[in-house]
């Protein structure tokens, strides 16, 4: 994957994880607006369509462009600029929601010295496993 798409892919996901505890607030609005204009994808018409916030980013997105980014081995560079972005986002309102908490601790389990490719790919594999049975249970509640 070249730099630029990895970049666009890196802001998806933290649009994403925006999304992730079911509302976007201010201070992550703002966040996601610097980020986009830093990373010069401020009028990237898909960039655009995620930040109009007129349809929300599930969760299983997110993670799923996760698991893009990441592929099966990432580099402790594509890592570090991951949870520094997702942090910073999540940080921003001072306020960390339980899924916010998850993404951030399902993160810090992908850091690349701890483990190796093998098992984070399971680790990723086992997480979406997870929400899609929640996803399931959930459904058959409604």
């Amino acid at each position: 994957m070249n730099t630029a798409n990895k970049t666009k892919l890196l802001m998806k996901i933290v649009i994403g994880a925006a999304w992730i505890d079911g509302i976007i607030h201010e201070e992550e609005r703002e966040y996601l607006k610097k980020m986009a204009q830093e990373t010069e994808l401020i009028n990237d018409p898909e960039i655009k369509r995620l930040l109009s916030e007129i349809k929300p980013i599930s969760i299983n997105q997110c993670y799923e462009w996760l698991e893009l980014y990441l592929g099966k081995t990432h580099s402790k560079k594509d890592y570090q600029k991951l949870l520094e972005s997702v942090s910073g986002l999540v940080y921003s309102d001072g306020d960390i929601d339980v899924e916010e908490a998850k993404l951030l601790h399902y993160l810090q389990d992908l850091d690349p010295q701890n483990q190796s490719p093998q098992s984070i790919f399971k680790g990723l594999l086992n997480s979406v496993k997870k929400m899609y049975h929640q996803a399931v249970k959930n459904s058959e509640i409604i």
